[in-house]
C-alpha cells in the first residue's frame, strides 16, 4: 500500500509539474532588448597607430551596420567629409559636409541607402605627430576598389582619438 500510495504522489506531483509548463521557453533575462545590435568587443590597442586603425575599421562596421550611433562617437562634433570627386586635384568640383549634424545626414541620406554589404580600408598609412595623425588608405566598398582614396586625420580628445576630417574619392578617375 506505501508503495501505491508514494507511486500516487509522485505521479500526481509529475502532472502537476508538466500542466504549469506551457512549453514556452523562459523569459530572456532583463538588459538588452533583442533588437539590440550584437557588437564584438573592440580589442585594446597596444599603441596608437594600432588604436587609429581599428578606429579606421570600426568605421567600416558602422557603416555596414548603419549603426549612427557607434558613427558619432567616433566622430570630433566639428569633423568634416569631402568628396573629391575623383579629382585631387580640382578643388572647384569638391562636395563638403562639415560639423557633425551635416555628416550625420550624408551617413543617413547618402551612405546608409546604398546599404553596402562591407566597407573595408586596406593597406592603412598611419603617421602621428603628438595628439594628431592622419591615415592613407585604400577603399573597398561595394564595387568600389581604389587605392589611396581616403585620406583621414584624427585628433586626440581626452584620451581617445577621434576622426576630424575624412576625405574621399582622392583616386584619380
Amino acid at each position: 500500500m506505501r508503495q501505491f500510495v508514494f507511486v500516487a504522489v509522485a505521479a500526481a506531483l509529475l502532472i502537476a509539474i508538466v500542466g504549469c509548463s506551457n512549453g514556452a521557453p523562459p523569459p530572456p533575462p532583463p538588459g538588452n532588448p533583442p533588437s539590440a545590435r550584437v557588437r564584438t568587443p573592440t580589442p585594446v590597442p597596444a599603441n596608437d597607430e594600432e588604436a587609429l586603425r581599428q578606429l579606421i575599421v570600426a568605421e567600416g562596421e558602422a557603416v555596414v551596420q548603419q549603426d549612427i550611433d557607434r558613427l558619432q562617437g567616433m566622430w570630433a562634433s566639428d569633423g568634416v567629409v569631402t568628396d573629391a570627386n575623383r579629382t585631387p586635384d580640382n578643388p572647384s568640383d569638391d562636395k563638403t559636409w562639415k560639423g557633425w549634424a551635416a555628416i550625420r545626414d550624408r551617413y543617413v541620406n547618402i551612405v546608409f541607402p546604398s546599404n553596402p554589404a562591407f566597407a573595408e580600408h586596406p593597406n592603412i598609412r598611419v603617421t602621428i605627430a603628438g595628439e594628431t595623425a592622419t591615415a592613407l588608405a585604400d577603399t573597398k566598398i561595394g564595387v568600389t576598389n581604389l587605392k589611396d582614396n581616403d585620406k583621414w586625420t584624427f585628433r586626440k580628445m581626452d584620451g581617445q582619438w577621434r576622426i576630424t576630417s575624412l576625405t574621399f574619392g582622392l583616386a584619380p578617375k
